[in-house]
This record gives structure tokens, C-alpha cells and sequence, in this order.
């Protein structure tokens, strides 16, 4: 019997789009046997993996996303026109909010009570309470690992994976010092088969990497930079997957919440012409499939 495995990238509001395609795959009775997370990868796979219904998490996601107000962390909206990184806001809301001096003081913008209070919509339970195989990807600040969490409490995995560097608090936990696993990890395709997934899917809400104008400053070159590698490490992680699922997202910016009802939809379409695809890649034997990530790390 086949087990798929979904790995769900991080990409802040494109992310969304992962809604959408479980919604699909829930409606055409494909079975998930596991999922990977990563970011906002890892919230939308950690509460379809508690609910099992996708609309249950559309409904969530939507709620709290009615509440989000980017200007309470000092983004101001029309600095998110560009796709700036989650640094590049950190940066900005310096700029706009607070001082140098005050800010380098502190390790993120959003103290640990807020954060708390934003992460609630995520369940306080055990990874054991879930109904579908889930892990969490996160990244060591001390080790500078990526580590694959697949055990304890569901919320601090979800919060580790998700902790914006600048933006939200690490995440002590076993020894680790954890920030957002899309410093290391921004689409796990390889990561889902650890937890015994023998096909992966992969679903790319990547932001397109070509750039409107040129740098103006040293931070936006370093900052670019950031962004070219994150690309470049995401293209090889994606080689890992079976089949990628591309949502036409990657013109949005990560802070485009408001577009969240379109984003989703947008996970529909692209899961629904796909689905040909999907239904051949369930239909494999497992040891082609084996056989062809083999060959794929050979030629590599």
C-alpha cells in the first residue's frame, strides 16, 4: 500500500495555498500517510494533521488572519509592496518604530506574550493525539542544524518551525536554540520520508526570485544575497520530491494576507490539474520510485 507523503514549504501569506491543496486531495479521497512542515508549512500541516478537514483549517486560518494587523509589529502596509524579507522587516520596522540602540537590546520584535497569544490557534497537545504522521522542521541557532521534529508538544514544534528570526522569540527546546526552519530547510521534500513516506509531493510557494530593481544599499545587497541562496537551496530540496505542485503564488509577497480567500484558491487549481499526475504517482511501484531518487543523487 502506497503512502504519500506532503511537504509543505514556507512563504509566510503564499502559504496559504497548502489550504487549498489538501482541500483537493481530502475531496478526492487521497490518503495522506504523512506531512513535513516547514514556517507556515508547518501551521497549516499541524492542524490538518490534528483535523483532518481541511475546511476545519481553512476556517482557522481565516479567523486569525482577520486579526492580523502588520502595522502592531511596525510594518507600515506599503512597505510590504515588495517582497521583502522577513530581515528586511525586521530592518524597516526599526526604522519606522524603534530605536537602534533600544532594539539591539532585544531578541525579537514580538515579546514572548504576544507570541504565545498568536500561536494559540495551534493545539496544546502531544504529537502522539494526531491523526495523521507529522514533523516540523525548524533550524539550531547554536548547531546551525536543520532538525527534523517528530515528538512532544505540537505548539512549541509549530512555534520553533515558525519563529521568524527578528520577528518572534527562539525557541528553546532539548537542548536546541530554534528560529524558522526555512533558514536551512524551506521546502522539506526529503524530510517526509523519515517518517516512512515511500512518495512525496511537494508543494512550492517559493516567492519568484527575479528582482524589480537593483540594490541601493549594502543591507539590501546582503539581504539579496539571503534571498538568491534561499532560492538556489530551495531547487535543491525540491529535487527530493516526486512531483511538485506549484500554486501561482510566487508574485505575491509573504505579507499579502489579505489575498488569503484568492491564495487559496489558487492551491485548488493547481492541485486539480495536477491531479493526472497525482493519480499515476499513487499507482507506482514503490521500487521505481526508489529507484529513480537513486538515480536522481547520482546524476547530482
Amino acid at each position: 500500500m502506497s503512502k504519500l507523503g506532503v511537504a509543505l514549504g514556507g512563504g509566510g501569506a503564499r502559504g496559504l495555498a497548502h489550504i487549498g491543496v489538501l482541500k483537493v486531495l481530502e475531496r478526492e479521497k487521497i490518503d495522506i500517510y504523512a506531512i513535513t512542515g516547514c514556517s507556515m508549512g508547518s501551521v497549516i500541516g499541524s492542524l490538518y494533521s490534528y483535523y483532518g478537514n481541511a475546511e476545519k483549517v481553512e476556517e482557522i486560518m481565516l479567523n486569525a488572519i482577520s486579526k492580523i494587523d502588520l502595522s502592531e509589529i511596525g510594518i507600515p502596509e506599503e512597505q510590504t509592496k515588495n517582497d521583502l524579507s522577513f530581515w528586511d522587516s525586521f530592518v524597516t520596522q526599526i526604522k519606522f518604530r524603534f530605536n537602534v540602540l533600544r532594539s539591539l537590546k532585544d531578541i525579537s520584535l514580538i515579546h514572548q506574550e504576544h507570541t504565545e497569544k498568536i500561536f494559540q490557534i495551534i493545539p496544546d497537545v502531544d504529537f502522539s493525539a494526531l491523526k495523521i504522521k507529522f514533523s516540523a522542521i525548524a533550524t539550531d541557532l547554536i548547531s546551525g542544524e536543520e532538525i527534523n521534529i517528530t515528538r512532544g508538544n505540537l505548539r512549541t514544534a509549530v512555534k520553533s518551525s515558525s519563529a521568524i528570526p527578528g520577528i518572534f522569540p527562539p525557541v528553546r527546546r532539548d537542548n536546541h536554540y530554534f528560529v524558522d526552519g526555512s533558514a536551512s530547510e524551506s521546502v522539506p521534500a526529503g524530510k517526509v520520508r523519515e517518517l516512512g513516506a515511500d512518495r512525496v509531493i511537494a508543494i512550492n510557494v517559493s516567492h519568484c526570485i527575479k528582482a524589480e530593481e537593483e540594490p541601493q544599499n549594502v543591507l539590501e545587497i546582503l539581504f539579496r544575497t539571503e534571498d538568491i541562496t534561499s532560492f538556489h537551496l530551495s531547487q535543491e530540496r525540491l529535487k527530493e520530491a516526486d512531483l511538485i505542485i506549484s500554486p501561482n503564488v510566487r508574485h505575491l509577497t509573504w505579507a499579502e494576507f489579505k489575498k488569503a480567500e484568492q491564495i487559496i484558491a489558487e492551491g485548488e487549481k493547481a492541485t486539480q490539474q495536477m491531479l493526472p499526475e497525482i493519480e499515476k504517482l499513487m499507482n507506482r511501484y514503490t521500487i521505481t520510485l526508489e529507484l529513480e531518487q537513486l538515480l536522481k543523487k547520482f546524476k547530482d
